[in-house]
């Protein structure tokens, strides 16, 4: 497995994602819109696996971005995994790699998000738990 993330991010989790025929779109590929779906799931995914970690905070994405290299064809299952870093006080960087999970040394896209920690009580950024920021600081 051979990853571009770059190096100040830690790898925290992969997600396997099954491709819908409904993800396609005219031009006979997953449309570009969906990649956001797979990189939310794939985000949630992880926080779900967090758990008490998460000391009953949220995270909420402030930014994304993605960029597009392999187009991805129904049907399959879409590999994305997820690298996180950049911890700010509240905030921090993931990159999401997403490939085809039969082909897992072709990058398809390369999307990013900017999450903020808050607290869902009050929609306040908090500074981001110590056990998360310890994972993601490497």
């Amino acid at each position: 497995m051979r990853s571009n993330a770059p190096d100040n991010m830690v790898y925290v989790h992969t997600s396997l994602i099954p491709m819908r025929w409904g993800d396609m779109d005219a031009m006979r590929h997953v449309n570009n819109v969906v990649y956001y779906n797979y990189i939310a799931e794939a985000r949630v995914d992880w926080y779900e696996h967090l758990g008490d970690a998460r000391e009953g905070m949220d995270a909420v994405v402030v930014y994304t971005h993605c960029s597009y290299m392999v187009p991805l064809v129904y049907p399959g299952t879409v590999e994305v995994r997820t690298y996180a870093g950049s911890p700010g006080r509240s905030s921090f960087e993931m990159i999401h790699e997403i490939r085809r999970a039969d082909q897992p040394d072709v990058l398809c896209a390369r999307g990013g998000t900017r999450a903020v920690w808050v607290n869902p009580g009050t929609g306040k950024s908090v500074p981001i738990p110590v056990a998360i920021r310890q994972l993601i600081a490497g």
